[in-house]
């Protein structure tokens, strides 16, 4: 085969796959549909915030993990004291999600406290933390995603566990 017809090989090829296709630096990821989380609250986890002192070496590890594997952050701001927050990260650990947040994001938990550290880490986004959970959805060349709805998960006392992963998969297919 001749190089020009390599060439239009590729790009009926290219079109055959169609808009999913993202031009990235680093690996392409298809995103998967979120898993069907089975009806009933999960169990709130205990403690799921390291101290407040390891957040900046945790989100730097988060971030250079992103930019390998082409997954975005998933970047949970909270405290152990909030019952949000602990209902929101026992839903990321229910069974079915695990696997799921695994493949789409790089998960970071940043503890502060009483609102009182690692607001920096937030404001490197353009976000001021002013409730818990705050989350946001970064893509692994630092863009967010989801600037307009960083505390929609800050009742997750109240919402469904598939109401929490459904919109988890919304902003992750954000581009």
């Amino acid at each position: 085969m001749k190089p020009a017809s390599r060439f239009a090989a590729a790009i009926v090829a290219l079109s055959l796959i169609g808009p999913s296709l993202a031009w990235t630096s680093g690996p392409v990821l298809a995103l998967t549909p979120p898993p069907q989380v089975p009806p009933g609250q999960p169990q709130p986890v205990a403690h799921p915030y390291d101290t407040p002192a390891a957040a900046h070496d945790a989100v730097a590890a988060a971030v250079r993990q992103a930019r390998q594997s082409g997954r975005r952050l998933l970047i949970d701001f909270g405290a152990n004291w909030c019952p949000d927050c602990r209902m929101l990260a026992g839903v990321m650990r229910l069974a079915p999600v695990q696997p799921w947040v695994a493949q789409n994001f790089v998960p970071v938990s940043v503890n502060v406290d009483h609102f009182n550290v690692n607001m920096d880490i937030a404001r490197r986004y353009g976000v001021v933390v002013k409730a818990i959970p705050t989350v946001l959805i970064v893509t692994p060349d630092g863009k967010l995603l989801n600037a307009d709805g960083t505390l929609t998960l800050g009742n997750a006392r109240t919402m469904s566990s598939q109401a929490v992963v459904d919109q988890l998969a919304k902003w992750n297919a954000r581009s």
